[in-house]
């Protein structure tokens, strides 16, 4: 298939494709007589193990890795089980710092009983971080 049928098939932008060739993700494809880049079923397979990736939130690098592993069957998993638990350490930390700002986001809000902005709790907490009752950072 062409670039743009494996975009189609994929969800994938092709600029994107064309970058997860040139980082090495994606293998190159091989070329038709007319010099267009001519894509098989592993091509799309393994784009969608990357988008799916990508969709988890797994890093280029994470991904490579994880690549690296399904390329070699025969190798054990620890390595793939290890890079998945760092990751959901990662987004669990970020889940606390979201949940932290949603909180006092909330809270300065609630403060707010409208009128001019020169009384505004809003503006005077954005403005001087000691208002704040977290460390939302």
């Amino acid at each position: 298939m062409k670039i743009g049928e494996l975009s189609r098939a994929t969800g994938t932008n092709i600029e994107t494709i064309r970058y997860y060739e040139r980082i090495g993700l994606l293998p190159a494809p091989g070329r038709t007589a007319a010099n267009y880049r001519s894509y098989g079923d592993a091509h799309r397979a393994r784009l969608a193990f990357v988008r799916h990736s990508r969709d988890l939130g797994f890093t280029i690098e994470e991904i490579r890795s994880l690549l690296d592993l399904s390329d070699d069957p025969t190798r054990e998993c620890d390595e793939a089980d290890r890079i998945a638990t760092r990751h959901l350490e990662q987004v669990e930390e970020k889940i606390a710092q979201l949940t932290l700002l949603r909180d006092e986001l909330a809270r300065i809000i609630g403060r707010c009983r409208g009128g001019i902005a020169a009384d505004c709790r809003v503006i005077e907490a954005l403005g001087d971080h000691s208002h704040c009752e977290s460390a939302h950072i």
